[in-house]
């Protein structure tokens, strides 16, 4: 670890003892990669107060599979044993808050590097009570959830903690929440938030975690306001004037080189070549017969063509949406909302005038049977492919991820009907049972050749390295939320090739959404992203035209739009320009329609009667 500057120990070492190495368990420093080592620095200096005087916080923001935890173990055991002055430990206890689902994953981890005996670390559950660590010297780290944060913050507030480390820590970015009010009425000043979220859109929001790893440091809200935000959010405004793009600019450079001092972010690059190949592939599925109409149908109706008039304000575009998306995943989605019998409300006639029409376009022996495969275009190339994977032997194993609980049931229906092995975490699972469901099927002697995997409950931290295929069924309008979601299965402990599969409807609001998402993470290196973000959904009218528009007459409108990209910039200045980094990328994989060709691929060729055209990259 490094040496305290000389104005360092004026500040912090008044009794003048000897100032000595601090040093990283061997143990552990033989385990570690370069860039976990650069990431155990940055944290040691930042809580030290090395970086930025009389500061003590920390966000690091790498993104998933990285080792963050493994990085905030190895901080919390050195600084427990040992300081820089008279080698007199820097802490006595450490708080670890996460979500529900990662306590006991936290708990294991503690227990592979250091074991039961070097470290006590408790953790917080329904049989297991704050109280019992408060009365219980031995232990130095206690873990807990969110939700048991806010129920036990009185019994926390009595005991001193020298450091909190909150993960997925993007989850505090409303200062007004009771959990951030809760974790800053705790008297530490050493904090650290885990993320491997940028926080997109709101600058507000990315202040409220600033504020609370380093209190203060931005200035009041209002100042910050004033010389950040409002610059950074009129410099994006599509009239906005070259002066106030270059002063826009300005502030976001000031402001990202203010809070890099505290702020470390790493993408998965780093770790690539310390990981089995990845070949990931987007498909783009045929929709059926069955779902254009219905899709037709849709966008012919009176109550979407009113959402392109006049003003969107108490517009019913957002049920317009999601009918789509339903319509996307399968159209029986649809047929159940039709038929669902609810109390009238204002958003519950939106939803009935807008399925008014479609019940007759479902057949009678459609709407008395549950649903049928062929009836969805992205539901026939799953059960191809889960049959393709099948054949492959019992050491293949498959996690299908969906943003709806509705379509798990689908899927879940399907393993039923085809004899699949399937194992299933959503929202309803009991926090207590979810890391023995991970860790059973990542056993090799695990039955289950399906994992139905609910992104909103499960997409965050998990370890899915059991399986080598990963089929994400659906697409969140946020970037950031398939990403972790496809980084269950390629991370640490991953032996096997991975394949990752994205499924989209051709033509329809999923290519839509997916072009909103690459345009979106050219900044995904970077902790705040200063483009709009995804998580809060505005729309201006031309923007819902363009989602609100079916396009039968190509194979691939996302393919379309990168040919016309190149185009335009060739002719502007006469080579290939390539727009963000995430558009070249996409530029640069191969391109595969799938009419014309013989797919090198022989799994993908088996499959291609029901899929328009193909991205595809090699990671290796």
């Amino acid at each position: 670890m490094p040496y305290p500057c000389p104005s360092h120990q004026r500040l912090f070492n008044k009794s003048h003892l000897p100032v000595v190495d601090v040093v990283v368990d061997p143990y552990i420093t033989s385990h570690l990669r370069p860039h976990q080592r650069e990431g155990i620095l940055f944290l040691y200096e930042c809580v030290m107060g090395m970086r930025v005087s009389n500061r003590f916080g920390a966000i690091l923001a790498d993104e998933m599979g990285l080792g963050k935890t493994l990085q905030c173990i190895s901080l919390i055991w050195t600084l427990l044993r040992q300081g820089p002055y008279g080698c007199k430990p820097v802490i006595k206890r450490a708080l670890i808050v996460t979500p529900g689902s990662l306590v006991k994953n936290w708990g294991k981890e503690f227990q592979k590097w250091l074991g039961n005996e070097r470290i006590k670390v408790f953790l917080v559950d329904q049989d297991h009570k704050v109280e019992e660590f408060i009365n219980s010297p031995l232990y130095s780290v206690l873990i807990l959830s969110y939700e048991m944060l806010l129920r036990s913050v009185d019994q926390i507030q009595k005991t001193e903690f020298s450091l909190v480390i909150c993960d997925e820590g993007h989850r505090l970015k409303n200062s007004s929440i009771k959990t951030t009010a809760a974790l800053l009425s705790l008297s530490c000043e050493r904090r650290i938030i885990l993320t491997g979220t940028p926080v997109q859109n709101d600058l507000q929001e990315f202040y409220a975690l600033i504020e609370y790893v380093n209190p203060g440091i931005l200035g009041p809200l209002s100042a910050y306001r004033k010389v950040y935000e409002e610059p950074i959010l009129r410099s994006q405004e599509p009239s906005a004037a070259e002066e106030d793009i270059e002063l826009g600019e300005k502030r976001a450079a000031e402001l990202m080189h203010l809070t890099g001092l505290f702020i470390l972010r790493r993408t998965q690059e780093v770790i690539n070549k310390f990981l089995p190949p990845k070949k990931e592939s987007i498909l783009f599925c045929r929709p059926t017969v069955l779902q254009l109409v219905l899709y037709r149908t849709l966008l012919n109706s009176q109550i979407v063509r009113s959402c392109l008039q006049g003003s969107l304000e108490n517009s019913p575009h957002l049920i317009c949406i999601g009918a789509l998306k339903k319509l996307c995943n399968h159209p029986c989605l649809l047929l159940k909302a039709i038929q669902k019998k609810e109390p009238e409300s204002r958003e519950n006639q939106d939803q009935t005038n807008l399925y008014g029409g479609l019940r007759d376009v479902f057949s009678q022996e459609s709407a008395q049977t549950n649903f049928s495969e062929s009836d969805s275009g992205k539901l026939k190339v799953l059960t191809q492919m889960l049959a393709a994977i099948h054949e492959r032997g019992p050491s293949e194993r498959v996690v299908v991820v969906s943003n709806y609980t509705q379509t798990l049931n689908i899927l879940q229906e399907v393993c039923q009907r085809r004899g699949y092995p399937y194992t299933r975490l959503d929202g309803s699972t009991p926090v207590s049972q979810r890391q023995q469901i991970v860790d059973s099927f990542n056993s090799k002697f695990c039955p289950a050749f399906i994992f139905l995997l609910s992104s909103k409950a499960g997409g965050v931290g998990l370890n899915l390295v059991g399986a080598s295929h990963l089929i994400l069924y659906d697409i969140d309008w946020n970037p950031a939320t398939d990403i972790q979601a496809m980084a269950r299965v390629w991370r640490d402990g991953q032996r096997h090739t991975v394949h990752i599969y994205r499924l989209l409807t051709t033509g329809t609001i999923e290519e839509k959404i997916y072009q909103r998402q690459i345009s979106k993470q050219a900044l995904s290196g970077a902790v705040v992203d200063f483009s709009k973000g995804s998580e809060h959904i505005h729309f201006s009218v031309e923007e819902l035209r363009n989602l609100f528009t079916l396009h039968e007459d190509s194979n691939c409108v996302t393919h379309d739009l990168l040919e016309q990209c190149v185009l335009f910039h060739s002719s502007q200045s006469g080579v290939k320009v390539k727009k963000s980094l995430t558009m070249s990328q996409l530029m640069q994989w191969k391109h595969f329609c799938v009419d014309h060709e013989n797919l090198p691929d022989p799994f993908l060729d088996r499959i291609k009667n029901n899929l328009t055209f193909i991205f595809q990259n090699i990671t290796s």
